[in-house]
């Protein structure tokens, strides 16, 4: 008889999450290994919707992913994209800011192309709803977990099509990863024969060691209270917006397929706005007292809530959407790489710029940290500029693909 009183499976969620995190601290070989290879994402994904598999729980009737998807995650998109530091970013150097660019347009791009081509390869492999896991995909590899979720809740995403796309995030993903992470061991002999000036890098360095002695603080009671009055504040005020920009585009055919009529779209799309807004006032300064912590602990309650739903055996039904994944972000990679030709660029800017996008903040600082580890808060700024990217530019790529599909 499965778990049916929400109160017993947010326990059991928030002591998987807990046991997860706890083990990825461990010392212990095991441990250790384990982690090399299994990301510790995958298992909060994985472990709640084995408990739903094994019928240990009803996921499917739990009210819990809606309270997460729509208190939670505008709230976490708030968080996050509050930290970001425009004129640090500006300071990044153009070379810099335009291959991370560029890699948000090789997924706005390489999303409908992998559709295109897929489609005439083999065509039974994207037919019906895929665009739709598809958009999810676009929204983790622009952004992160946090714009993934959104597109699932905009474009009404089926669990088990949402499944199958985590499982193709996640190899895909992480393939891409041990590349990127192949070419920072190698970057001083790719740099010298390339001829990138790397000077900047050096400069850049410091300048983050720097910032990060600087901006860093334990969090004291009015800090935390203060996070959580902006987050939960900013959200709030995205749901009083969000209904009557819903009546103004009803019955307005255009807008009811660009996702107007959504009341959940535009409490995103407001809540990365107020983000964004909040983070050209001193309310950035909430960064140094955890705010993004915060909104990422907000994100892996709503991940786990997002697991409960999945039914594993259908994750694998159709491995042709990892060839699509493949394809896509190799039209990533490959656009990447003719601009870091073009601009004789170091090959740390292409591959932050590349895992700012595809893998978002939780790996963007390790690849920033294989050249060094002071580099890793450039990873982090522009995986939050990420997050800022996300929701637009997954929306974007989604409503392409689905013209494609459904033209």
């Amino acid at each position: 008889m499965p778990v049916t009183n929400d109160a017993i499976i947010l326990g059991v969620l928030a002591a998987t999450l807990g046991a997860i995190f706890w083990t990825t601290q461990s010392a212990h070989p095991f441990w250790r290994g384990f982690y090399k290879y299994v990301p510790a994402l995958l298992l909060c994904y994985f472990l709640p919707a084995l408990y739903n598999t094994l019928g240990l729980i009803d996921g499917e009737n739990s009210a819990l992913y809606t309270i997460a998807s729509r208190y939670l995650l505008p709230t976490t998109l708030v968080l996050l994209t509050l930290s970001i530091d425009f004129p640090a970013l500006a300071k990044l150097g153009p070379k810099s800011l335009a291959l991370f660019l560029t890699g948000t347009v090789g997924i706005i791009v390489g999303g409908p192309l992998s559709l295109l081509l897929w489609g005439w390869i083999s065509p039974e492999t994207v037919a019906g709803d895929v665009w739709k896991g598809m958009a999810t995909l676009a929204g983790s590899w622009i952004g992160g977990s946090a714009n993934q979720t959104a597109m699932k809740e905009v474009f009404g995403v089926d669990s088990n099509l949402f499944g199958m796309f985590l499982a193709v995030d996640i190899l895909v993903a992480n393939v891409w990863m041990a590349f990127l992470l192949y070419l920072a061991a190698r970057s001083p002999q790719i740099d010298a024969r390339s001829g990138a000036d790397t000077r900047a890098i050096v400069a850049l360095r410091e300048k983050m060691e720097r910032f990060e002695s600087e901006n860093s603080r334990i969090p004291k009671l009015p800090d935390l209270m203060m996070i959580i009055g902006v987050g939960f504040g900013a959200t709030g005020l995205a749901h009083l917006l969000a209904a009557p920009l819903v009546d103004a585009f009803k019955g307005v055919v255009w807008a009811e397929r660009a996702s107007l009529t959504s009341a959940f779209f535009w409490i995103v799309v407001l809540a990365t706005t107020f983000g964004l807004l909040l983070s050209l006032t001193r309310a950035r300064n909430l960064e140094g007292a955890g705010a993004s912590k915060i909104g990422t602990v907000m994100l892996y309650i709503l991940i786990a809530s997002i697991g409960m739903h999945m039914d594993l055996r259908a994750v694998f039904t159709n491995p042709g959407l990892f060839g699509v994944g493949a394809t896509w972000i190799l039209i990533h990679g490959g656009l990447m790489f003719l601009v870091a030709k073009l601009i004789r660029a170091p090959v740390f800017y292409f591959a932050v710029g590349s895992q700012a996008n595809i893998g978002a903040a939780a790996s963007a600082p390790v690849v920033a940290s294989a050249f060094h580890p002071s580099l890793a808060p450039v990873g982090v700024l522009l995986a939050v500029l990420g997050y800022a990217l996300g929701t637009y530019g997954a929306w974007l790529t989604a409503l392409v693909m689905r013209a494609i599909a459904q033209p």
